[in-house]
């Protein structure tokens, strides 16, 4: 199973939109994603106290990306960099089970012109620390605003064309990684 995580959890978000796409995407090539949507983080979670103690709404989390065999994270660029609660949301997933040696690939979106190149940047030092398997085609959605219609629909064809590439080669990469953790 791949899950993909919606990196932010502002609501109706660009980010959000994008992730619909995505989902479209991998159903019509047979590799159904899973979503796991920061939006729906419990609140009790960003209480001083789950530094040393996660509430037990936050385990359905940890049991899914657990669970998982790939991750897509579909990050937005805020302020030139990561979203804070997808980087608190890595920070209160348990260590080192939750990444070591998952497939793990990124899209980045953005207004601006370089599509969150540097949030994925961030997030490969992150996850590489703590050694997930960092698939290698990045796809960056740059000027996120002329790529969605009215609805929030994906338009461009070459965006499409570049995530169903994507979706192809990290399907194929997460079997080639459950196929060596299964050894």
């Amino acid at each position: 199973m791949i899950t993909l995580v919606v990196g932010t959890n502002r609501p109706n978000s660009n980010t959000a939109k994008i992730a619909r796409s995505i989902v479209d995407i991998y159903a019509e090539h047979g590799a159904p994603l899973e979503v796991l949507d920061l939006a729906d983080l419990p609140a009790d979670l960003f209480l001083p106290t789950s530094y040393a103690e996660k509430p037990a709404s936050f385990q359905p989390f940890v049991d899914r990306i657990l669970a998982s065999d790939g991750l897509v994270i579909v990050t937005p660029e805020y302020n030139g960099g990561v979203p804070g609660v997808l980087k608190y949301f890595i920070d209160m997933l348990p260590f080192p089970e939750s990444f070591e040696s998952r497939a793990v690939s990124f899209v980045g979106v953005a207004a601006g012109q370089w599509g969150a190149l540097r949030p994925v940047e961030q997030l490969q030092a992150i996850f590489g620390y703590r050694n997930a398997l960092i698939h290698p085609v990045r796809v960056f959605i740059a000027g996120v605003h002329d790529v969605l219609d009215e609805e929030g629909r994906l338009v461009d064809a070459g965006l499409k064309r570049r995530l169903a590439g994507q979706a192809r080669s990290f399907t194929a990469f997460v079997d080639a990684v459950k196929s060596l953790r299964s050894r």
